[in-house]
């Protein structure tokens, strides 16, 4: 989607978790309350937001994100990648660049050795932790294998999926925050999932740092793409500013 930035970290702050994503967290942006003036200037934000830079991160990756074994693994390679201290459209290239050298799924990626992982990142670009990355990516596909099929929908029908994900190597609070803020489209338990930096995004943007108000803007499919349009707002004051601009146009 045009103008869509990933020249920024797409995990930012430390997430919240399901519960804390669903509440209304957090500060009320400023003025929140009234009028139908303001309520008609936050919903040309929030269709500009998504117009502009509400294209999922798993879109860029090239995901065909449904809720079936190879599009979730991929889709938890990505949330690991983006949840390092590099760029995001890095990030982006090195998922694109396992997809491409066939490590699909969590089987190919656990008979892949070592340096086929670390090639496909470095093909991509994600070379300061390339060697740990490679490890934990072999790791993460060997316990997914032995505990959950290499299923992750068995992983969701868990006591306590959040905690599960931890424990895949590499996948941390912010790799869980990642992960469902997208997987919000396709498992809609998790819906409204807008964490803190989603929240944060919304009040540089002027909108209700409150998950259950911003979901009330737009329809439960644009729920996982207003979450990372909100997301790079959070990230980057150039479209923070650029959207707001737009919505008063």
């Amino acid at each position: 989607m045009a103008g869509t930035s990933t020249k920024t970290r797409a995990g930012g702050a430390k997430s919240g978790t399901k519960d804390g994503a669903t509440k209304s967290g957090g500060k009320r942006a400023a003025g929140d309350g009234g009028g139908g003036g303001k309520q008609a200037r936050q919903r040309a934000v929030v269709k500009e937001l998504l117009k502009r830079h509400g294209k999922t991160y798993a879109e860029e990756a090239g995901i065909t994100l449904r809720d079936t074994p190879m599009p979730l693994y991929q889709l938890l390679v990505l949330s690991l990648l983006l949840s390092a201290r590099i760029r995001a459209d890095i990030a982006v290239a090195s998922a694109r660049a396992f997809w491409k050298h066939g490590m699909k799924d969590a089987r190919r990626m656990a008979e892949a050795d070592w340096q086929q992982r670390v090639d496909a990142l470095g093909e991509g670009g994600y070379r300061r932790y390339d060697e740990r990355t490679a490890t934990q990516l072999g790791e993460g596909a060997e316990l997914l294998l032995d505990r959950w099929g290499g299923d992750l929908r068995r992983l969701r029908r868990a006591d306590d999926p959040e905690g599960a994900l931890r424990q895949v190597p590499g996948i941390g609070p912010m790799g869980v925050s990642i992960f469902l803020r997208e997987a919000q489209a396709v498992w809609p338990e998790y819906q409204p999932y807008l964490d803190g930096k989603a929240l944060q995004g919304a009040e540089k943007l002027g909108l209700p740092a409150s998950a259950e108000k911003l979901a009330g803007m737009v329809g439960k499919d644009e729920l996982a793409p207003l979450a990372a349009g909100l997301v790079r707002a959070a990230l980057s004051t150039k479209v923070a500013e650029e959207v707001r601009e737009a919505a008063r146009a």
